[in-house]
C-alpha cells in the first residue's frame, strides 16, 4: 500500500473551518492585489510611459484571461 502524501498547503487549506473560508479568500485576494499594485509601480519605474502602459494592460488582461504567458511575451518583447 502506498501512503498518500499531501503538501503542507493542502493540509492547511483543509484545516480551515468552512465559515473562515471567506476570510481566507479575502486575505489571499488582498495579498494578490497588493502584489499586482507593486508590480505595476515597478513597471512604471523601469519602462517609459508607452511601454509601461502596454505592460500594465497585458498584466491586467493576463489576470482576466487566466493566462500568464500573455504578460511574459510582452516583457520579453520589450526586454530585447
Amino acid at each position: 500500500m502506498k501512503k498518500q502524501t499531501r503538501s503542507i498547503l493542502e493540509e492547511i487549506g483543509n484545516m480551515v473551518p468552512q465559515q473562515d473560508r471567506a476570510t481566507v479568500i479575502e486575505s489571499r485576494a488582498n495579498h494578490a492585489i497588493n502584489s499586482a499594485i507593486n508590480v505595476i509601480n515597478m513597471i512604471h519605474e523601469n519602462f517609459d510611459a508607452d511601454v509601461a502602459a502596454e505592460l500594465e494592460r497585458r498584466l491586467i488582461n493576463s489576470i482576466r484571461g487566466k493566462d500568464s504567458t500573455k504578460f511574459s511575451r510582452g516583457v520579453r518583447k520589450y526586454r530585447q
